[in-house]
């Protein structure tokens, strides 16, 4: 257990803490005394039914999204009852690094995206919801998403998965052991037995520079395009925004959700049948994609749109790549929102 103060509610902003007591993960191990930090915007009608769910992407918080929520935005606290949950693992929840004992730090033990819905699901009964409007969120958020579709679909009204796929591909595997792997080359590491997260700051500056690689499209560095947002040079935009990203946090905690980005798999839930877990979504569903993402390409995506029902699919072309969903580009913020009113507007595809 150690402490960080990069994992509060100074550096967040204020959340709440729901109480999932002694709550069993999917492995079997069970996490005694796990707590859901989240965050709401908005009142609940007295049907239950107005209720929007964002969860959050791998090494984001609340804070991240909040920027998504806002009246006049399609995310209109002043119409709908908005819940973004941080994850398991994440850092303001049960994580490695806040966590005592025989699961402690690299003790941790594995989670999944299934364990987070779970979580999810019991903090929207305790709150009251019936029923969503919509479930959406990016990267992780959408594997999130997916995983609401799939289990709970007579909860789900809509749905929006953003740069992000119901199983993760054999190639964006690829890429999270190769920024783990990053990760943890640093010494300091000692398998996860570290005192203080800066003690494996090169090994997070490795793994910074993995994602800036991937994170945005070839031109950005080719055609010098940081220089469009206020970034004097390549070197600058490495360390000003890729290291400064990923310096304050926990190593373990950032594993700990790798390996549930690894493994997100809706189709556990047919016996490894993709296409029948994806058939079996009910919502109305926009498959959100970003043009120029090397994450998870609009290609990747629309495999999975092809096999959902009543599902649109939506490119989103941006230099920023993954990173489109951070909304740096003004246009891109507008393309995503626009797309969510969209969504939101209509009752079916």
């Amino acid at each position: 257990m150690s402490n960080n103060s990069f994992y509060t509610a100074a550096q967040h902003g204020d959340f709440k803490v729901f109480e999932l007591e002694d709550f069993v993960l999917d492995v079997g191990e069970t996490l005694r005394g796990a707590t859901l930090a989240y965050t709401c915007y908005g009142e609940l009608n007295s049907q239950g039914d107005n209720a929007i769910l964002f969860p959050v992407m791998f090494s984001g918080t609340h804070a991240a999204m909040a920027p998504y929520v806002g009246e006049g935005l399609a995310l209109d606290p002043s119409k709908y009852f908005i819940v973004i949950p941080n994850q398991l693992g994440g850092g303001l929840s049960t994580s490695p690094h806040n966590t005592s004992g025989p699961y402690g730090a690299g003790y941790f033990p594995h989670l999944s995206i299934g364990d987070d819905v779970r979580a999810q699901h019991l903090l929207l009964t305790h709150l009251g919801v019936k029923h969503l409007q919509l479930v959406t969120g990016w990267s992780m958020g959408a594997q999130q998403t997916y995983e609401w579709a799939v289990r709970y679909p007579n909860m789900v009204e809509r749905a929006a998965p953003i740069a992000g796929t119901a199983k993760t591909t054999p190639h964006c595997a690829l890429f999270v052991d190769i920024f783990s792997e990053a990760l943890t080359s640093d010494p300091a590491w000692n398998n996860g037995a570290y005192k203080e997260s800066i003690d494996v700051e090169q090994g997070l500056r490795r793994m910074a520079h993995v994602f800036a690689m991937m994170g945005v499209c070839q031109n950005f560095y080719n055609d010098e395009l940081w220089a469009n947002y206020g970034f004097s040079s390549k070197e600058d935009l490495l360390k000003g925004l890729w290291e400064n990203w990923f310096l304050p946090m926990d190593p373990n905690n950032l594993l700990c959700m790798a390996n549930k980005w690894n493994s997100a798999d809706v189709s556990l839930h047919t016996n490894g049948d993709l296409s029948a877990a994806l058939a079996s979504i009910t919502a109305n569903v926009f498959v959100i994609s970003f043009e120029h993402d090397m994450f998870m390409s609009p290609a990747d995506c629309k495999k999975d749109q092809l096999m959902i029902p009543r599902s649109e699919l939506i490119s989103i072309p941006s230099p920023w790549g993954h990173f489109t969903m951070l909304g740096i580009s003004p246009e891109d913020f507008h393309a995503i929102d626009n797309s969510l009113k969209r969504l939101l507007s209509i009752s079916s595809l």
